[in-house]
């Protein structure tokens, strides 16, 4: 039985206003050809397939156009679930017509835990693998709130629903392996943040919740399985040094600061008793680059640029006195009508750096809610000892706002 496991696509993502729908289809093609070529017998995909509840008609039509394309793979089975981008109720709405095509979809916890447990046969039809297709788990599915509740409170609920969510659904695939017989593999998908994952600056992570960041032990989400597929974090990582515990990161660069990461899927080989893992890297149908220094350097490197024989997106990081609006004026007269497509310019230090009165104010294309809030907080002159909590208590409305299902009744 052999295991393609995928995560955190994005579709319909922009990088600061510019759009990435070729990008996009031309990873969903690859991925397509991937699990032809390496015979795949189950894709999974551990949540944030859209990168917002609400994708637009086009963003959908990519994602159904692949999963039209893989549907002709002869034994292919297709296990999805949602991640805290997605809206459940999108993604459960095809679930019974998917199902008859082999794809399965998991937008939100079923009533019963034993509805998450799918046994997948082989082509002699027995059963060869069981997978826990755990999706997002949100508030409302485990954890009950009470008034004056403090944050410390919230999370330790939080963490708690999760790993008792986690331990009844591995349990129940233990008990149904052993039902079976035979040492079937058993996998666990999710999508979250545990503990000893790693983010970088810039690279698209929302935080799922204020407070539980890297709190959660992925040991004690799937004692006893063999695989345990993470989405969540953009960054291909092993997870507590353990082979069989990974993020696969996303498809495509999400921000300026993973686009210097190899991006990959990973391969999961369970054969005659053994487990072979690896990982294939994704081609890089983008280039996006960080350029840094002062504005000659920066110049002379854009030069070099527009001699390539494909697009390049960048980002300048400047440092002198330059204005901000001056640099992006010159960059942008050098780089017109060029392959080189300039993205944003910032400071290189920007708490060195003297804003001057006539400086441009900050496209909010380039500035997250947090962003937003914080230069909010940051013209109050509030004490330090307010802004923590402030920050807290406006990321648990953002949180709140996030997961409310749009789209539903």
């Amino acid at each position: 039985m052999k295991i393609l496991h995928s995560s955190d696509w994005h579709l319909g993502s922009s990088l600061y206003g510019h759009k990435r729908h070729e990008e996009f289809e031309a990873f969903l093609i690859w991925l397509a050809r991937l699990i032809q070529t390496e015979q795949i017998d189950v894709l999974l995909v551990a949540g944030d397939i859209f990168d917002t509840s609400t994708p637009s008609n086009r963003t959908q039509g990519l994602y159904y156009q692949f999963l039209n394309i893989v549907t002709a793979i002869p034994g292919l089975q297709v296990i999805i679930t949602a991640g805290n981008h997605d809206s459940p109720s999108l993604i459960n709405a095809p679930q019974e017509l998917l199902k008859h095509l082999h794809i399965h979809v998991f937008g939100s916890i079923p009533d019963n835990p034993e509805d998450e447990i799918l046994v997948i046969d082989d082509d002699k039809d027995q059963p060869s693998l069981i997978v826990c297709a755990v999706p997002y788990l949100r508030d409302r599915d485990i954890r009950l709130s009470e008034p004056g509740e403090s944050i410390e409170d919230k999370t330790q609920k939080l963490e708690k629903g999760v790993q008792e969510h986690y331990l009844q659904v591995v349990g129940i695939a233990k008990a149904k392996r052993d039902e079976l017989g035979g040492q079937i593999p058993i996998v666990a998908m999710g999508h979250l943040f545990v503990s000893g994952g790693k983010t970088v600056d810039d690279d698209g992570v929302r935080e799922l919740y204020v407070g539980n960041l890297a709190r959660i032990k992925a040991e004690n989400l799937c004692d006893g399985i063999d695989y345990l597929a993470l989405g969540h974090l953009h960054v291909p990582q092993i997870i507590s040094g353990k082979d069989s515990m990974r993020y696969c990161g996303s498809p495509i660069a999400l921000g300026f600061g993973d686009a210097g990461e190899q991006k990959q899927v990973v391969i999961i080989d369970f054969e005659s008793g053994s487990r072979i893992i690896r990982t294939i890297s994704v081609p890089k149908f983008q280039d996006i680059r960080t350029l840094k220094g002062d504005i000659r350097s920066v110049e002379n490197e854009i030069r070099s640029l527009i001699k390539l024989d494909h697009n390049v997106w960048i980002e300048v990081l400047f440092s002198g006195t330059h204005s901000a609006s001056t640099v992006q004026a010159q960059l942008r007269e050098l780089t017109d009508g060029t392959n080189v497509v300039l993205i944003r310019t910032k400071p290189l230090d920007v708490g060195n750096y003297e804003f001057k009165s006539e400086e441009e104010s900050e496209s909010l294309e380039v500035l997250s809610e947090m962003d937003v809030f914080q230069r909010c907080i940051d013209a109050e002159n509030l004490p330090i000892e307010d802004r923590q909590e402030l920050m807290d208590a406006f990321l648990e409305i953002l949180h709140e706002m996030n997961e409310e299902d749009t789209l539903a009744e």
